[in-house]
């Protein structure tokens, strides 16, 4: 089925962008036609804003959208290219190359030096474009042959090389609220663009359409067109839950491994341990299993988190995460996500500390910024030939020998000679740790 922003990319397109064909599918006929049908956004497109000053003031500006599928993307694309004057030129990401890129600009060119209108270029899923294909537009940006206004789902910050973002306006888009998608569905009952009025739906059923489609506007519609067809096909002008269940079974997990909810999900997950919210973070795990994720790279970041965040106020947290990493590549999926749940569990209720973490930061932090300073005499290497003769060794105190199993002996360089890079908190085993080392930096520093 067609997309609410579906479009033919050849060259030669419609003087109109947002002309439809009356049979198309309900999220297609529905596109807004001016900013003021657009529904949500009211940050991007509410008066004074930099995208209604593009729009309005016709400005050669180049434009990156980004944000997740049926946020209207596309719909704003076609919008600003109405309302330019200009000529609207589309091309998918998915099957369009350089030929293609080039195609356009030289026919812009061509356009601009008999003083034709200019062109606006579009370009949907631009980070599926390799780093080649984008550095194919920079002159054609640069010089405002063309004004490229390019959609992602993507983080640009991830997906765009960065001579595109700096030569382009990067506009945000966020998730529908649920009263937008509510009032996008209820516009397409009644518009005679959309349904016309020809159903009508129960409350309970327009709740399910609202709740499914999670913020996304064309899944929205083609839900509700899908229901349309089955009250349709059996004779009714009204629209139950029961129909709205049957053309929506189950809404899908919005998630791509490939771009950048892959890391806000695992972001969420590893956060929601940190916060020793447990519910949380087994939601997030459900997630990313549900989406396929790699399950060898769930352990990895729990390993992680085992350390970075647990550390020694639990030590056996890390023992957990690596066995539940070693368990998943020995038994493999779907049971792996047994032994992942059981180290989500312990690691989100564990008690946490970051102070290795934090120390090892603080030690490499001071080791970049030049304190390193000269090994003591006494613990450099006595094996080899020679050493004796420059004292190496020479007046070591192995700790074994003494009763308590610590020796009042330097062992940091001078430079950093009695800094605490360590402090271990009251939480869980590190309380005994920070008990125990206070006694022994207290004998250490003796001397």
């Amino acid at each position: 089925m067609a997309s609410l922003f579906d479009i033919h990319d050849e060259l030669d397109q419609p003087d109109d962008p947002m002309q439809v064909d009356p049979g198309a599918p309900l999220a297609v006929r529905m596109r807004p036609q001016s900013l003021d049908e657009v529904v949500g956004q009211s940050k991007l497109i509410g008066p004074g804003t930099a995208l209604r000053r593009v729009v309005e003031g016709d400005t050669a500006m180049s434009v990156i959208l980004y944000g997740p599928p049926g946020t209207g993307k596309t719909t704003l694309a076609h919008v600003i290219g109405r309302a330019t004057n200009r000529r609207f030129v589309e091309l998918s990401a998915l099957n369009a190359g350089v030929k293609d890129v080039r195609a356009v600009i030289e026919d812009a060119k061509k356009r601009r030096r008999r003083g034709d209108e200019q062109t606006v270029l579009f370009i949907d899923e631009v980070h599926r474009f390799s780093k080649t294909q984008q550095d194919s537009l920079l002159a054609a940006v640069e010089q405002r042959t063309v004004a490229l206004i390019a959609a992602t789902t993507e983080n640009p910050f991830f997906a765009l090389v960065s001579p595109l973002l700096s030569r382009s306006l990067l506009l945000t888009l966020e998730s529908l609220e649920d009263a937008d998608i509510r009032s996008v569905v209820e516009r397409a009952l009644s518009d005679d663009r959309g349904l016309g009025g020809r159903f009508s739906i129960a409350a309970d059923a327009l709740n399910h359409v609202v709740r499914t489609a999670n913020g996304d506007a064309r899944r929205a519609l083609t839900g509700l067109e899908a229901a349309a067809e089955i009250a349709d096909g059996a004779g009714v002008d009204s629209i139950d839950a029961d129909t709205v269940a049957r053309a929506v079974d189950v809404a899908a997990v919005r998630y791509d491994r490939d771009g950048d909810q892959h890391y806000d999900v695992a972001s969420a997950l590893i956060k929601s341990i940190r916060g020793s919210d447990v519910d949380a973070a087994l939601h997030y795990l459900a997630r990313m299993i549900t989406a396929g994720e790699d399950p060898r790279f769930i352990a990895r970041r729990l390993v992680i988190s085992a350390s970075e965040d647990i550390g020694m106020a639990d030590p056996s947290a890390l023992q957990t995460a690596i066995a539940a990493m070693q368990a998943v590549q020995f038994i493999g999926m779907p049971e792996g996500r047994i032994p992942l749940a059981q180290a989500v569990v312990h690691l989100a209720s564990a008690p946490k500390s970051n102070a290795a973490y934090a120390a090892i930061n603080a030690a490499m932090a001071d080791v970049s910024a030049g304190k390193i300073g000269t090994v003591p005499v006494h613990l450099r290497d006595g094996h080899y030939a020679g050493a004796k003769k420059l004292g190496h060794a020479q007046e070591y105190i192995y700790p074994h020998a003494l009763d308590e199993g610590i020796a009042a002996q330097q062992y940091a360089p001078d430079v950093i000679d009695g800094k605490d890079y360590y402090e271990p908190t009251s939480r869980g085993v590190e309380n005994a740790i920070g008990q125990r080392l206070k006694k022994i930096r207290a004998i250490l520093r003796d001397r």
